[in-house]
């Protein structure tokens, strides 16, 4: 069975006036530049694929010369329904109507389908359609190429059979998504905003925490650095080298030829989070690759921190995690006079951060380097108050991600039902749009 075969049965009963045809039939496909009749010197829009937003919605505050950007890119001008070829960005729905182009055209990735309507497709309608639920999981079906190179081939949208009422159905289903979208996308906006100010006041309390202390009433000192200011005036200041017995790197080799489904666990930076781990996405090296690397191996009380994308984001090993491995990122052994749980949460601070970025280098990518690391000042408590400070720390942020998590939650619910809306709506599902 073709996959224009395969989308037809997807479809199955459509109402009354509807009809199913190969999309071919209605669009024109990644349309050629020759026909732009433009000077050299004019401005287009540009649009990388970062530019393009999920399920709608494009940036649009980079332009280019068309000379600059005419060869090695990918055309389309207002009214085009853009759509992500390659994996995961087809499959988490980047795509858009190119809307309010630079002299009405654009250029961008090579990663973009390009579908230009005929007069017979309402160009709204389309592009609900392109970001449909069953559009997208089919599409995920019939990728080609490997690993993270798998793509969709545009023979695939060509033959892609939607359910297509009358062009006046169309044109009232894209205004009811329109109104109903708009509505739920400034609900999900709202609640993203809270989730940032949580984020924010989260982070505000570890700062103060494990800068200030827990008695607002205790004497205060000045730290000698500019970005610490005052601390109270029993702490100390500390290098980080000074406080653990040695900073070093996992495995920084490339360790594919090491990977093996059984063996060691392997922690890598998208495992790592702000005191905690997720390892959703898992790797483990093999016992000799462990072997030949036993330098990095990781115990009870030691931390890691990410070296490149977040760099600075650290955790605590803790007994489960005892004899891991990692890969690229920065090991503090368990320090000599501190809590690890209270020098993790200062590394997660603040009053680290701001180090890293000084420290980090890298344009594309910032990248936390082992020497770095070992200048990192710590402002340290005695031992008691690091113990209190790290319990009051991990007491709060329950609360706080207890409530950032009920909001996540409904975020996702609407995301859901916006996605639901969309494709029933696309698909006849909704009596009142028949």
């Amino acid at each position: 069975m073709t996959s224009a075969e395969k989308a037809g049965a997807a479809c199955g009963e459509l109402p009354e006036g509807w009809t199913r045809r190969r999309l071919r039939f209605d669009v024109h496909l990644n349309p050629k530049k020759s026909s732009l009749d433009m000077e050299p010197d004019e401005l287009v829009s540009f649009l990388p694929m970062d530019a393009v937003g999920e399920y709608g919605g494009l940036n649009l505050d980079e332009v280019r010369e068309l000379a600059e950007v005419y060869n090695g890119y990918t055309y389309f001008a207002d009214g085009d329904v853009c759509i992500a070829k390659i994996t995961p960005c087809f499959e988490n729905g980047k795509g858009a109507l190119a809307e309010g182009l630079t002299n009405g055209v654009g250029f961008g990735t090579t990663e973009l389908h390009i579908v230009r309507p005929e007069p017979s497709i309402d160009r709204r309608f389309l592009f609900y359609l392109s970001i449909a639920e069953d559009f997208r999981k089919l599409g995920e079906s019939e990728m080609y190429g490997a690993g993270g190179q798998k793509r969709i081939d545009e023979g695939f949208i060509k033959d892609w059979m939607p359910p297509l009422p009358p062009l006046e159905t169309q044109q009232q289903i894209a205004r009811f998504l329109d109104e109903k979208t708009a509505r739920i996308d400034g609900l999900i906006e709202k609640k993203r905003a809270l989730l940032d100010r949580l984020a924010e006041k989260r982070q505000a309390l570890i700062t103060r925490a494990v800068t200030k202390g827990l008695n607002p009433d205790a004497p205060l000192k000045p730290s000698g650095i500019d970005w610490l200011g005052d601390i109270p005036a029993h702490w100390e200041v500390k290098r980080l080298k000074y406080v653990s017995p040695k900073v070093s790197v996992g495995i920084v080799v490339t360790p594919a030829a090491y990977y093996a489904d059984e063996g060691v666990l392997t922690i890598r930076g998208l495992n790592v989070r702000p005191m905690g781990f997720d390892f959703t996405d898992s790797r483990n090296v093999s016992e000799e690759g462990h072997a030949l690397h036993l330098k990095s191996e990781l115990y009870e009380g030691d931390l890691v921190a990410v070296r490149t994308g977040d760099p600075g984001t650290t955790s605590v090993i803790t007994s489960n995690l005892e004899g891991t491995n990692c890969v690229d990122l920065v090991i503090i052994r368990k320090p000599k006079n501190a809590s690890s749980r209270f020098l993790g949460w200062f590394l997660n601070s603040d009053a680290a951060t701001v180090q890293y970025a000084m420290g980090s280098e890298g344009a594309l990518q910032l990248h936390f380097n082992v020497e770095t690391s070992k200048e990192v000042t710590t402002a340290l408590p005695p031992s008691a108050e690091q113990w209190e400070i790290a319990d009051y720390i991990d007491r709060s942020l329950c609360h706080e991600n207890h409530r950032a998590g009920k909001v996540e939650r409904s975020v996702a619910i609407l995301e859901e039902y916006r996605s639901a809306l969309i494709t029933a709506a696309v698909t006849g599902q909704i009596p009142e749009l028949r």
